[in-house]
């Protein structure tokens, strides 16, 4: 018998942003960029949910809602760094750490001899003790239903504050307790799936756990056995400590679709600048590059591109995935979710005989604006137009 331990940070990045500017405290603000670039809320504080803000929701949008929402430049590399100190902290009570995100991981802590209650309350407490940042945590018998408690928990504690909320679910229950959710709580059961389980008068996760196996997988497939597995609280993953990095990549789900061209290319010349930013951060270059596109009726599709050298640089991802999607997309097609992805990764390859004395020069330019972006945030300085 496991015991594990998911830990979420509460809307991490405005967490993290408060730390700078506790004038922000209590009040509704978003992190990303400036509303005439039409860009989307990566993160936004329960002040501005309560109020319908959320995540991928466009800025415009946002601030139709909520005329006196603050906006607060996104910083990669000051959430990447707390992000750092918070991993630290999990590890310092077992070494069996998955982070599966810059601010989500499991730990398995069956080994340690205190209550599981206990060691995630000290592991709260000292997150915020130490770093000033607050964190929801789940516990059960298995990473699906500790994650889940992790969301239940933070559902029920909704408000204008960070919910800080701790979920444990003793082992043998949690059928139990997975049974009232929703059927969408479940993993693999996103929006289509959803509407097939409602057809089937299929609405909670209890009614998945009581439909015969065998027809589930009759109308679903394979993913059906899945469905009634985990519907079950049965899950046998384990915890993943060390994972080859394989590819980077952004994406970016709109809360409507979007036809407009020049949206479309903007949003991709900003997720290629944080691949790229990524990718440099990570001292990784790559040599193919991937498009993803799902359409309004959530098909989706993916192309790539392999380049001749790798590399790590916005210009050269974007301008691939700008070719990939003009191949696949007529103007003024809509699109629910667009993305951009590198793989093939590998050390930079720098040599100078490579990449021209002007390329050096480049790279070593970018690399100060690098440091200065990670440091006062994306927007404090760029690069200039050519003249």
């Amino acid at each position: 018998m496991r015991t594990i331990l998911h830990l979420d940070l509460d809307a991490f990045f405005c967490a993290v942003e408060e730390l700078d500017n506790p004038s922000l405290s209590g009040k509704p603000f978003a992190v990303w960029g400036r509303p005439e670039e039409r860009g989307v809320v990566a993160s936004c504080s329960y002040a501005a949910r309560a109020l319908g803000v959320h995540s991928a929701m466009p800025m415009s949008q946002a601030l139709r809602l909520c005329p006196d929402l603050v906006i607060v430049s996104h910083s990669h590399g000051k959430y990447g760094e707390k992000s750092k100190q918070v991993m630290e902290r999990l590890h310092d009570i077992s070494p069996l750490v998955e982070q599966i995100s810059i601010d989500e991981a499991f730990v398995d802590i069956s080994d340690l001899h205190e209550p599981a209650e206990k060691i995630a309350r000290q592991l709260q407490q000292t997150i915020w003790d130490d770093l000033r940042l607050p964190c929801s945590v789940g516990v059960a018998s298995n990473k699906l239903v500790a994650k889940i408690a992790t969301e239940t928990g933070k559902k029920a504690a909704r408000g204008a504050g960070y919910p800080q909320a701790l979920t444990v679910v003793e082992a043998g229950h949690e059928a139990e307790f997975l049974a009232p959710l929703p059927t969408s709580m479940l993993w693999g059961v996103g929006p289509k799936t959803e509407a097939r389980l409602d057809s089937l008068g299929v609405h909670t996760i209890g009614d998945i756990a009581q439909y015969p196996e065998r027809e589930l997988i009759a109308r679903f497939g394979q993913p059906g056995r899945d469905l009634s597995r985990h519907a079950r609280g049965i899950d046998e993953r384990r915890v993943v400590t060390e994972r080859e990095t394989k590819s980077i990549s952004q994406e970016i789900t709109f809360s409507r679709d979007v036809r407009d061209d020049k949206t479309l290319e903007a949003t991709l010349k900003s997720m290629s600048a944080e691949v790229a930013h990524s990718l440099r951060h990570e001292h990784l270059a790559g040599k193919t590059v991937k498009l993803k596109i799902r359409w309004p009726d959530f098909s989706t599709l993916t192309r790539q591109m392999t380049l001749p050298t790798p590399t790590d640089q916005a210009a050269d991802i974007y301008e691939t995935a700008l070719t990939l999607l003009r191949q696949v997309r007529h103007s003024e097609q809509s699109v629910r979710l667009i993305g951009v992805g590198v793989s093939g990764l590998g050390e930079p390859i720098h040599q100078m005989e490579l990449w021209g004395q002007n390329n050096e020069k480049q790279r070593k330019l970018q690399s100060v604006l690098d440091e200065l972006q990670d440091k006062y945030g994306k927007r404090v300085v760029g690069k200039g137009p050519k003249r």
